[in-house]
């Protein structure tokens, strides 16, 4: 039995295959004897798993039910969690019926605003029901930074066996000081409204809780997006054209597999934003600044080289506290890079700093191209995987870089990093 749901990387999926980790974009989408090996995100309405079996140890959720949808029914589930932080179904607006969750830090999470119907199932053998704990919702802390960070859902809570959550524990997926499926995006208990694309042409605009099925064209000053879920299949989502100062906000991005680059190209800034399913991520034309975001899953098209940044040409770009994930580990793919960094378009690329992010995949992590005419480019703070093909950073020698040794550091031992 073949069901419809989009799997970032992958495609389509089919029951009973080792799939790895997907999103469920398409409502009333069953998912039937699934064997899946990684996260199952579910951005539909009225969406049934059942007889399947989960396996995750990333550092959030398996099974996560995202803001604005609704019905989804987890029937005769199994559950894994290989890591004794990770959660089991989160946040609400569920039903689940014999479910068997094994090993998470919380098996069952929802809240007055998203609630959840838990019956005949258990968690470590232990028999729950919802509404049996309350508390606060185990997430990772928002990444340090000047920014606001999203708003948590108000009285999370907990369907528990009396037995306390294990501690959690560092280790593999992103560590716990940065952005990911907890605090990027659209914040849990935000109803979106439908839209079509937008073209924001007046100064001072402001647009919040959409649903966008199309793409965003800004052509006007001092525009905000926030609270809102971007699904385009053109060339960019967010395109400025003579825009000045966006503003991007907790909104969720997903380029269906055909954005070249998911915003382009300056004058703007994100924040707590979650970018996936694009060829590249941001273009870092000039004036641009990127924080407290989650770049991941790129998506493979015929001779991509795919980054989760890149500058071909500009000044005055901050990249700060992000989690950059070009590793792909369902197909092992590094992708290309974290960030590339290149004079291709412009003459010069200036007054670049990237600071406390998270990095991991790439040829190199950091691409620098060997046409880069640099000026004070500077990398300091930042944490770095080991899942890249050649090394962390391609010519470092080349003039206009900064490399700060001692706060450049590897995730698995806070040693420095020495390019």
């Amino acid at each position: 039995m073949t069901f419809a749901v989009a799997v970032a990387g992958i495609g389509v999926a089919v029951a009973g295959s080792r799939d790895g980790s997907m999103a469920i974009y398409k409502d009333g989408t069953v998912l039937d004897g699934a064997e899946v090996d990684g996260y199952v995100h579910v951005r539909a309405n009225n969406v049934t798993i059942k007889n399947s079996t989960i396996r995750y140890g990333g550092a959030s959720h398996a099974l996560r039910i995202f803001s604005g949808f609704s019905g989804t029914v987890i029937e005769d589930t199994k559950i894994h969690c290989g890591s004794t932080r990770t959660n089991g179904v989160v946040f609400g607006n569920y039903t689940a019926r014999r479910v068997q969750i094994f090993g998470c830090r919380n098996g069952f999470m929802y809240s007055d605003s998203a609630p959840a119907t838990i019956v005949d199932s258990t968690w470590n053998g232990k028999e729950v029901t919802a509404g049996a704990e309350i508390g606060p919702a185990p997430e990772r802390p928002p990444a340090e930074s000047s920014a606001t960070p999203s708003a948590r859902p108000s009285a999370t809570r907990t369907a528990a066996p009396s037995a306390s959550a294990p501690p959690a524990e560092a280790i593999g997926g992103i560590p716990e000081s940065f952005p990911g499926p907890g605090n990027t995006g659209v914040p849990s208990g935000v109803a979106l409204k439908s839209s079509g694309s937008i073209t924001a042409s007046k100064d001072g605009q402001v647009f919040s809780g959409l649903d966008i099925k199309g793409c965003v064209l800004v052509t006007a000053k001092n525009v905000i997006l926030r609270k809102s879920r971007i699904s385009c299949g053109g060339l960019y989502s967010i395109r400025t054209n003579g825009a000045v100062n966006l503003v991007v906000e907790d909104v969720e991005i997903n380029g269906q597999g055909k954005n070249s680059a998911a915003v382009c190209c300056g004058d703007y800034t994100l924040r707590r934003v979650e970018i996936t399913n694009t060829i590249d991520g941001p273009r870092l034309g000039s004036n641009t600044v990127i924080e407290n975001s989650w770049i991941h899953h790129l998506t493979r098209a015929s001779g991509s080289h795919n980054d989760a940044l890149q500058t071909t040409g500009a000044s005055n770009i901050v990249v700060r506290g992000n989690s950059l994930e070009t590793y792909n580990p369902v197909t092992r793919d590094p992708f290309n890079a974290c960030i590339m960094i290149g004079s291709t378009t412009g003459p010069v690329v200036s007054n670049l700093t990237f600071e406390n992010n998270y990095c991991n995949g790439g040829n190199y992590s950091i691409g620098i191209r060997e046409d880069l005419n640099g000026s004070n480019i500077r990398f300091r703070q930042n944490v770095f995987g080991r899942d890249f093909r050649f090394g962390v950073v391609a010519r470092p020698s080349q003039s206009g870089i900064s490399w700060e040794k001692s706060t450049n550091v590897w995730v698995d031992n806070r040693k420095p990093v020495v390019p």
